[in-house]
């Protein structure tokens, strides 16, 4: 089962949603942890120790990171990179159907987008 580890700055309605139709989603905010305002680069080193794939709405920076991971050649356990224009009901569904029928092997080392 795919492990998600939440941006700072996404959508708490979201994740509302998510838990309230999966209440056994395995899903973490980084408030909850000691991550908290740490920089992108370390949120994404984290993230690939714990296998979470992370879900943003932060395309700019998150993403370049991301990609400068890569041409290092270091793991990342992946990115959904969610619009902020997209209906929440749409995220949540998205979301869910990638939990329900993805592993965690198909996100590595990519950056993928919603809405699918």
């Amino acid at each position: 089962m795919i492990k998600f580890l939440a941006d700072e700055d996404f959508n708490n309605r979201i994740l509302r949603g998510l838990l309230r139709r999966q209440p056994g989603l395995d899903i973490l905010r980084i408030q909850d942890t000691s991550l908290a305002g740490t920089p992108d680069s370390v949120v994404l080193e984290w993230a690939a120790q714990q296998d979470r794939v992370l879900l943003t709405h932060d395309v700019s920076t998150m993403t370049k990171h991301a990609y400068a991971r890569l041409r290092l050649g270091k793991k990342m356990a992946g990115i959904i990179e969610v619009s902020q224009s997209v209906a929440i009901g749409s995220v949540i569904d998205d979301l869910l159907l990638i939990a329900g029928t993805s592993t965690p092997e198909e996100f590595e080392n990519r950056v993928e987008y919603l809405p699918l």
